[in-house]
């Protein structure tokens, strides 16, 4: 038996990883895809690069189906005074301040009105904001997700949306981590416990399909 196999022997028996359906309507959240993450000097490296430019492709589809868009921002206080446990983790949060260059959503992924700009300074993107309140408002049952880090902000946001009562459908090549082996570890467990985990080739026909239905 490969070591797959083995892997997952444990997950298939006690009946992990089955298969969520996608219902409408159908929303975009884009996690942290910021100049920061881009960078593989300050928070990036790995497979972010890939994950921006498949972010693009994807952001371009949800606008044309008029999905509803949100975006996401770590955002500290430029005196840091709302320093928490995140950043004595990793005190380089810290720089990311409201104007600070490395802390401005990436070009490609530059919002439009009426997309709506989150900013947080927890890992999660629901906990302390209002996008599960915007989301509902919006009639979005079904919750693609794209962004950085798979491990961490992504992870934490999949598994806040899925306490909401949102399905979410992480979309593999749109997400990206600064290692790959958090990014496939991470993609595994989401995909077995708390989402769907799919391609974008993949995730667009489904999405289209459940955002004509209710």
């Amino acid at each position: 038996m490969s070591e797959d196999l083995v892997t997952l022997e444990p997950y298939r028996r006690q009946g992990f990883g089955s298969q969520m359906d996608f219902i409408g309507g159908v929303g975009l959240l884009i996690i942290d895809l910021v100049n920061g993450f881009a960078d593989p000097e300050i928070f990036g490296g790995g497979n972010i690069p890939g994950a921006i430019a498949e972010t693009e492709k994807l952001l371009a589809e949800a606008r044309a189906a008029g999905w509803p868009v949100a975006h996401s921002r770590i955002v500290y206080a430029d005196d840091g005074s709302d320093h928490n446990i995140f950043s004595v983790k990793v005190p380089g949060m810290l720089t990311l301040t409201e104007n600070a260059h490395r802390s401005q959503i990436v070009p490609e992924l530059t919002p439009v009105s009426g997309e709506l700009v989150v900013r947080k300074n927890v890992p999660s993107a629901f906990f302390g904001t209002n996008l599960a309140p915007w989301l509902t408002e919006r009639g979005v049952r079904t919750l693609a997700i794209a962004g950085a880090v798979t491990s961490g902000c992504v992870r934490a946001s999949v598994v806040d949306a899925m306490c909401y009562g949102f399905r979410p459908a992480v979309i593999s090549n749109c997400v990206g981590d600064r290692a790959i082996a958090p990014h496939d570890a991470n993609l595994f467990d989401m995909g077995q416990k708390y989402a769907e985990v799919l391609n974008l080739q993949d995730a667009l026909p489904r999405l289209k399909e459940a955002s004509t239905r209710p």
